[in-house]
């Protein structure tokens, strides 16, 4: 576990569904997540390979961010999410969410993402490379 002034970051594959969709919800990520839906939640976590959170230093370690990766360990990593509260942006949670992923999974291994349209900025400023050919096939439900 590494920590950034008061926020604690860690890995949690067992974070509870609950928290995971409060703070999905909290961040502006709910409209597009299936929040209405907790064992379709709790899948997506099951099938991440690597959940980091963020977690206030309070006497209750609110979690006000988690980063969730799809990965191998070994030559890729797929960001799903990485949501941060929107009562902690500004603070560095994104940032913290995304060195901490990273130092988790190595310098072997490539991180891939697909950012929403709103929030490329951050990316950029995070210092990520855009990758101009992208392809996807979009859920149909």
């Amino acid at each position: 576990m590494s920590s950034s002034a008061d926020v604690h970051y860690a890995r949690e594959q067992d974070l509870d569904v609950t928290e995971f969709s409060r703070v999905l919800d909290e961040s502006g990520l709910g409209a597009t997540r299936p929040l209405g839906d907790p064992a379709r939640l709790q899948a997506m976590m099951k099938g991440a390979g690597l959940i980091v959170t963020a977690r206030l230093d309070l006497p209750d370690r609110r979690l006000v961010g988690v980063s969730r990766t799809i990965t191998d360990f070994s030559w890729c990593a797929y960001l799903a999410e990485l949501a941060v509260a929107r009562s902690a942006q500004g603070l560095g949670v994104g940032r913290g969410l995304l060195g901490e992923t990273r130092r988790l999974l190595g310098p072997q291994v490539t991180l891939i993402l697909t950012s929403m349209p709103d929030v490329t900025g951050f990316y950029e400023r995070a210092e990520m490379t855009r990758v101009p050919d992208t392809f996807w096939y979009k859920r149909q439900i």
